[in-house]
């Protein structure tokens, strides 16, 4: 039985949670819609947001593409952390510095691990 590494496992873990978040962007209840309007963001920005992290997700399940979703995932949570930093919600600051950060360890990772072409096959 191999041994599950972290490596393996973060990357799903930060899928599952922009896959919440964009469900919870995309159907926007009221008190969600009515922090984007407070923001002075558009009505319509909501589903940019959902977009961007269900967008994140899916790259992140895939490991070729592992980096470019961690890259996009990170982008996402900045611009939600400068947000709330803006407007003074410290408080709500940590989730989102929490999961860039983890975005960002996924992002080096993927970078540092090459991917293996099954078409070319190595002498083992």
């Amino acid at each position: 039985m191999s041994k599950i590494s972290w490596r393996n496992v973060l990357p799903f873990v930060l899928a599952a949670f922009f896959v919440v978040g964009s469900l919870s962007n995309l159907l926007a209840p009221t008190p969600i819609y009515e922090e984007y309007l407070k923001w002075g963001y558009p009505r319509w920005f909501h589903f940019v947001t959902g977009l961007l992290e269900l967008s994140a997700a899916i790259l992140l399940v895939r490991a070729p593409s592992r980096l470019l979703g961690s890259a996009l995932g990170c982008t996402v949570m900045l611009a939600a952390l400068a947000t709330v930093i803006i407007h003074g919600e410290y408080g709500h600051a940590v989730p989102p510095l929490v999961v860039a950060t983890l975005s960002l360890v996924v992002g080096w990772t993927s970078w540092r691990t090459p991917i293996e072409n099954p078409i070319i096959q190595r002498d083992r």
